[in-house]
This record gives C-alpha cells, sequence and structure tokens, in this order.
C-alpha cells in the first residue's frame, strides 16, 4: 500500500488538524515542515520527528526538496499564491488552503501557468464533506423536493466581536477581504457544490469595528477589510440565492447552514447538526409534515480520503479542485466590485 511523503507547510493551529487528519487515513508521512517562526518549526518539528536538514523556514525549499511527493499548505492568504506557483512549477500535488488568492489578478496568473502545466490539485474546501451537505445536494439532484426555485445560506461566527484585538485576519495585506474571504468563501463553493455557477449578484460589505487594539503596541490599527457581507445572486437554472456570514456574531460558534426551497418542500442542513437533515415536505393530503433524517453513511467521505483518492489518480468529480479554486475568486471579485460601485455584476 503506497505511503505518500507529504511536506507541510505552515504550523500554526490548523495544522494540527491536518496532521490528525493524515493520521487517521494510515498513508500519509510527513517528512519535511516549513514556517517562518523558527520556534514553531523547531517545535512541530520535535513533535514529528523530522530531521533537521528538512526544517525549512523557506517553503520553496521544501516543495523542491526530491523527498516530498506532495504539499499540503496551511498559511494565511497572501502567500496561498506563491505556494501554488512554486507546486505547479515543480509538478508537485498539492492541497492549498481557502481563499484561493488575496485577488483575482493573482488567481489569473496562476490559472495561465496552470493551463500549461497542470498538476493534481484540492483546494480545502471542507464544507464538501459535511454529511449533511452532501445529503441535501443528493436529494436536490433526485427533485425530492421538485424544482429548486431558492435558497438562503449563511456563515456566522462570533469570536470577532467589537473587543477581540487585532490580529492578521484584519489586515487586508495579508488576507485580500475579511469575512468575506475567511467565511464567505466557504459559502459560495457551498453554493456551487449545491446549486451550479453564479450568473450575476448583488452584494454590501461592512466593517462594523473601524478599530482595533492591537494587543502587542496598544495602539489601535484602522481596519480595511469587511467584517460583514451580504450577498443574492442567480444562479444556474435561474435558482435565486441570499448570502449572510458575520464573525460578529455573539453566540454563534461555527454555525454554517442552508435553506433549500423547491415546488413541495423545504431542506434544512446545518454544521451545528452534520449528521441530520431537515426535510418539510407536502403529503398527498395536501398537510406539511417535518421530518428529521438521519444521513446515510455513503454521504459521510472525509477531505483526506478524497486528497488520497486524488493522489492515487481516481478523484471524483465532488473534489474541489483548481478550477473550484479560481471561480471561487471570481465570484469574491465580483461581491467586492458589486459593493465598491453598488452594482449588479454579471459573472
Amino acid at each position: 500500500m503506497k505511503i505518500y511523503r507529504i511536506g507541510l507547510i505552515g504550523l500554526g493551529g490548523m495544522a494540527h488538524a491536518h496532521r490528525q487528519w493524515m493520521k487517521e487515513t494510515g498513508r500519509f508521512d510527513i517528512v519535511a515542515v516549513s514556517d517562518v517562526n523558527e520556534e514553531a518549526l523547531q517545535r512541530f518539528g520535535n513533535q514529528l520527528g523530522i530531521n533537521e536538514e528538512k526544517r525549512y523556514t523557506d517553503f520553496q525549499q521544501l516543495i523542491q526538496d526530491a523527498d516530498v511527493e506532495a504539499v499540503v499548505s496551511v498559511t494565511p492568504n497572501n502567500i496561498h499564491a506563491n505556494i501554488m506557483r512554486a507546486c505547479i512549477e515543480a509538478g508537485k500535488p498539492f492541497l492549498g488552503e481557502k481563499p484561493f488568492t488575496r485577488t483575482l489578478e493573482e488567481a489569473a496568473q496562476l490559472l495561465e501557468l496552470y493551463e500549461r502545466q497542470p498538476v493534481a490539485a484540492m483546494i480545502g474546501f471542507s464544507y464538501r464533506y459535511t454529511p449533511a451537505f452532501r445529503y441535501v445536494r443528493e436529494l436536490i439532484q433526485e427533485a425530492s423536493i421538485g424544482t429548486v426555485r431558492s435558497f438562503s445560506l449563511q456563515y456566522l461566527q462570533g469570536w470577532g466581536k467589537a473587543d477581540h484585538p487585532y490580529i492578521w485576519r484584519y489586515d487586508k495585506a495579508i488576507t485580500g477581504t475579511g469575512t468575506l474571504g475567511d467565511l464567505g468563501s466557504h459559502m459560495i463553493d457551498l453554493a456551487r457544490f449545491l446549486f451550479g455557477e453564479f450568473e450575476e449578484l448583488s452584494a454590501q460589505l461592512k466593517t462594523i469595528i473601524p478599530e482595533r487594539l492591537d494587543a502587542k503596541s496598544g495602539a489601535k490599527v484602522k481596519i480595511e477589510v469587511d467584517d460583514y457581507a451580504s450577498f443574492q445572486a442567480r444562479m444556474s437554472g435561474d435558482v435565486m440565492g441570499i448570502f449572510h456570514t458575520s464573525r460578529n456574531a455573539v453566540g454563534s460558534g461555527n454555525q454554517h447552514e442552508v435553506s433549500i426551497y423547491g415546488d413541495t418542500g423545504t431542506l434544512h442542513a446545518s454544521t451545528l447538526n452534520p449528521d441530520q437533515i431537515v426535510w418539510i415536505r407536502e403529503e398527498a393530503s395536501g398537510q406539511l409534515s417535518r421530518i428529521t433524517l438521519d444521513v446515510p453513511s455513503h454521504c459521510k467521505v472525509k477531505q483526506y480520503n478524497d486528497f488520497l483518492a486524488m493522489l492515487d489518480g481516481k478523484s471524483g468529480e465532488l473534489l474541489p479542485g483548481f478550477m473550484d479554486g479560481y471561480r471561487n475568486q471570481q465570484v469574491l471579485d465580483a461581491i467586492v466590485t458589486s459593493s465598491e460601485n453598488k452594482s449588479v455584476v454579471s459573472l
């Protein structure tokens, strides 16, 4: 059984989750690590027993390492494009984080390179692997609620309330956008996963908290990225959608959910109850019934099993690939344009 030798770039909090997910498959071996933080590099390297010569402060060296067969990148947004570019140039398969890039310009440059020399690539739209979302996609395709007419989709978190200190996620030079790229990119991918492509949209972005305290310097820092985003869109097949995301929703832990309205019923799925869905349907009598259904086992697919299948050359249509990342960035750019120009944008 093939064991893939992985180079891991970015050793922050999420790196530990990725490490555990890889461990669960039993077919990945992290052989090299990279981070600009020397302390994190040594601590993580010691935990994994990585040889000193395989601990890189320069991610380019890790990607060029002949022992590294595939790359997993868990970094801030400002180096997503550079890491993907280096992987493509080196012919190394990779799993990269979302959002795809900071700007559409960065994404377009990557696309030009990728079209010349494509590599196997996965983008970390992890909510495609929420069982409830997979199940409602299946029910939509089976026309279980008739023709889908509209939906509402939201992603709310509460950690960004007014007294939260300044961190890198509020730095436009690093992130490109704020809540929109962080949480909104997941909403966009889920909408594409369920309903197809965006055709047109209108949007509004808002910076709710204009200044935040930098705990290190004690100074207040002006915030130039959004911490609230709402938009409405027309999707393929004339399906209409409303989107709402904020990190200032006090009491919301990780509330990503969708309600889907069809001619004969409604489906609801949420990360708050990932193994069940709610189905409201019209019975033959004309009465409405509300039932809670357990998600079938075949909808419980793990992200790293799909990454493994990709490396084995067996990846399926539901894997979020390079072009899903690019299309996502197109929509993000359209949202920013719409908000700035107060206009409807066609895609």
